[in-house]
């Protein structure tokens, strides 16, 4: 999971949520309600998803667990529990159905304030409550978001650490091979394996290995002095 920016909507699609959602409130409208109403804004939806795909990385990841396509819009704060939020674009996320309908499903976790105690992607660093062991692809936490967010989203399930693992050699790779053209004047060549490379599924594991450049012995965990230029290079 990494950091991901959210957009700005369009005036003409902003209006429509918030109309959405007035009439929701205006009503009282439970869960049943808002769920109707949001399987019926057919039209909002699809503008919706849209926006979210252009706010995703890697070619429309998920954004919770950056491997899979992102085909559902997922409401970060469930329908069941906050039905007027059903239509508040700062709670829509994009996710593939395994992390949406399998793992989190209408699962919300707070603290005994009740703040959410997951990690929401367009708000939170990841990173800080996250730590990615890059070997094996294995998510520790360092706070107790972080831990709710690996247990609700699944995040060390084994398919998912065996993709992280498999992309830090190819992360790897990919670096020495920019830096190489780099080095050789294939300028637009390096160009383009840098654009290849911050598309790459997994884009966790790529910012993680940024996150690692400045720690003590980053060259021996990075894979060797070649990686660890190539990622201050491609920095600045």
């Amino acid at each position: 999971m990494i950091r991901v920016h959210r957009r700005n909507l369009d005036a003409e699609l902003a209006l429509k949520l918030l109309e959405r959602t007035e009439q929701l409130k205006q009503s009282g409208a439970g869960p049943g309600v808002a769920r109707r109403s949001w399987r019926a804004a057919s039209t909002e939806r699809a503008q919706l998803r849209s926006v979210l795909r252009r706010m995703s990385t890697a070619i429309e990841r998920c954004m919770y667990c950056g491997d899979s396509r992102g085909t559902d819009i997922d409401h970060f704060e469930p329908i069941g529990s906050a039905p007027f939020r059903a239509f508040d674009w700062m709670n829509h996320l994009l996710a593939c159905s395994s992390c949406n309908s399998n793992a989190k499903r209408d699962q919300y976790p707070v603290d005994n304030l009740g703040r959410s105690l997951l990690v929401d992607p367009s708000v939170d660093d990841p990173f800080d409550h996250l730590r990615l062991i890059l070997t094996t692809g294995t998510y520790r936490w360092s706070t107790a978001k972080g831990q709710a967010t690996i247990e609700v989203f699944q995040l060390n399930r084994a398919d998912l650490r065996r993709g992280r693992e498999l992309a830090f050699p190819r992360c790897q790779a990919m670096l020495r091979d920019y830096l190489h053209l780099r080095g050789s004047g294939r300028s637009q060549d390096a160009i383009r394996m840098l654009n290849a490379l911050h598309e790459q599924p997994f884009a966790d594991v790529l910012q993680a290995m940024y996150r690692t450049v400045t720690a003590p012995g980053a060259d021996i965990v990075l894979g060797g002095p070649e990686v660890l230029t190539a990622l201050r290079v491609s920095q600045g």
